[in-house]
């Protein structure tokens, strides 16, 4: 089995989670996004190889990789939700990081950027009124959500300040030894 990610994509850490969790041997194959562009046909990561199965979303590696473990996976509707919430304002943020950083086109330069960025700032908002309550272990929408928030808060994309519930959950995450062991090396 192989996966191909970025260390540093919050979709790959929940994955590697996973895999750790489940105790799955998989070989971890870096690939930037040139890389991404020409091995897979949704052009982004992460992507799972395993035999005859090849896998092109962070949701159905997921679930194929609990299901290989013998777990449930998302059997609670307001987990799903929350999972799937994450993943709407996940997209957002980083269309709009990908954006400024690649093509260099700020939020005041378009109205584009301006409601995707407006729908990571009501998404947060909406997140932190949710009725979390975290503790270990945790489950994938939970997870989904801490890897976000970590990557939101490294890249400067999200501030956490006045988001009490999410502060927590991301303070809870960071002590699971699943969660330590992904971090990323933050290089780029």
């Amino acid at each position: 089995m192989k996966i191909y990610g970025s260390y540093t994509s919050p979709f790959v850490r929940h994955c590697r989670i996973a895999l750790l969790q489940a105790d799955i041997e998989c070989e971890f194959i870096e690939t930037d996004a040139t890389q991404s562009a020409e091995i897979s046909p949704t052009k982004k990561v992460p992507l799972l190889v395993d035999g005859d199965i090849t896998l092109t979303d962070s949701s159905s590696i997921l679930r194929y990789l609990r299901e290989k473990s013998g777990v449930a996976y998302m059997d609670d509707i307001v987990d799903f939700d929350l999972f799937n919430m994450t993943n709407t304002v996940m997209d957002a943020c980083v269309n709009v990081f990908f954006l400024e950083k690649m093509d260099e086109i700020t939020i005041e330069q378009s109205s584009y950027l301006t409601r995707q960025n407006e729908r990571v700032l009501s998404g947060l908002i909406a997140l932190n009124e949710s009725p979390i309550e975290a503790q270990l272990p945790l489950s994938d929408g939970l997870i989904r959500l801490a890897c976000f928030l970590d990557w939101g808060v490294y890249r400067d994309r999200i501030d956490l300040k006045k988001l009490t519930t999410l502060t927590r959950l991301l303070d809870i995450a960071r002590t699971d030894k699943h969660f330590i062991k992904t971090v990323p090396p933050f290089n780029g």
